[in-house]
């Protein structure tokens, strides 16, 4: 690792030399050495040599890949039956399908994703677990969307999206509508989503797994990437528009977890108090499923941080907030 971001890791209290475990998601049981994890329901970790796209279970759409801290979270959501969610930053996908899976046969995901080729890997995903009934893609930027959902007996009595001007904005490109994902459009102010995920665009300086990546990809794309000035405060900008919007489609009385897989304060902390003191009605909120998790608290109270040395997971850090 170069200099500059072995200091980076020392600033935020990171051992480099920490082993992270892989995780997976488990849809039903396979035949294969796993070590459950106790703390969050579902997840199995597994030993970084082990290539699950070689093993029957994955050909067959009986487990996904994502992280545990990932998986909390989703979890902080608590989703409920017939809840209507926003997934604002889905792409690639891991968090959406878990979303649904949580979701069951009712309610609705709306994912939102400004890249195209990596929403065509959600659309790949939903097909693979088939979980796509109660789920809609869109391209679109986060920081503007603005469809909300409509509840079923709304739906004779007003026109779809495909019908409606969106006050000369552009218009989000549908590139996946599940049967039962409920009628797209425009609503009235006091109806929004019950639920919203704003798992924002970081640096990823977090994830083990990416950093990783810039073996490949060459350790001074790391100091640009990870560590330019320039980039982060353009990237603390997004994380705050993000976070807006969602709340912005969020319904009073709804919850939304902000999330980045970021050890920095600036991307975490700072952009929490911020939006805190230019929205009067957001609320942080505890959240309860995190009684037994391994994380510990974040800079602010109410907020929470994974790292590889608390948690054995990669960094993640969440708030909840209510509207």
């Amino acid at each position: 690792l170069p200099e500059a971001f072995l200091k980076f890791l020392d600033d935020n209290g990171l051992d480099p030399s920490i082993y992270i475990p892989r995780y997976i998601r488990i849809e039903a049981e396979i035949k294969c050495r796993l070590e459950k994890v106790a703390w969050m329901s579902g997840f199995y970790s597994i030993h970084s040599h082990i290539s699950i796209a070689d093993s029957k279970a994955y050909r067959e759409g009986k487990i996904y890949g994502i992280d545990a801290a990932s998986g909390a979270a989703v979890t902080a959501l608590d989703v409920c039956a017939g809840d209507h969610i926003l997934d604002l930053c889905a792409a690639p996908g891991a968090k959406l399908c878990m979303l649904l899976d949580l979701l069951g046969s009712s309610g609705s995901v709306t994912g939102v994703d400004i890249a195209r080729h990596r929403l065509a890997a959600c659309r790949t995903m939903l097909q693979k677990y088939l979980l796509g009934d109660h789920c809609r893609l869109f391209v679109a930027d986060g920081t503007t969307f603005s469809l909300l959902p409509i509840r079923y007996m709304e739906w004779k009595s007003r026109r779809t999206w495909k019908e409606r001007k969106l006050n000369n904005k552009p218009r989000p490109e549908l590139v996946y509508y599940g049967r039962h994902s409920g009628v797209v459009g425009l609503s009235k102010e006091d109806i929004g989503y019950d639920k919203v995920l704003v798992d924002a665009e970081c640096t990823h300086d977090g994830s083990f797994r990416h950093v990783k990546k810039f073996e490949n990809w060459g350790w001074t794309s790391l100091e640009r990437r990870v560590l330019d000035a320039k980039r982060t405060d353009t990237l603390n900008e997004l994380q705050l528009q993000l976070l807006k919007n969602g709340f912005r489609l969020l319904r009073m009385g709804g919850s939304l977890v902000y999330s980045t897989c970021s050890l920095t304060v600036a991307q975490n902390e700072d952009i929490v108090e911020q939006f805190l003191s230019e929205n009067s009605s957001a609320e942080l909120q505890e959240i309860e499923a995190a009684k037994h998790w391994p994380c510990r608290s974040g800079g602010m109270s109410k907020t929470l941080r994974f790292d590889p040395s608390t948690s054995q997971t990669s960094g993640l850090f969440v708030a909840k907030f209510m509207k």
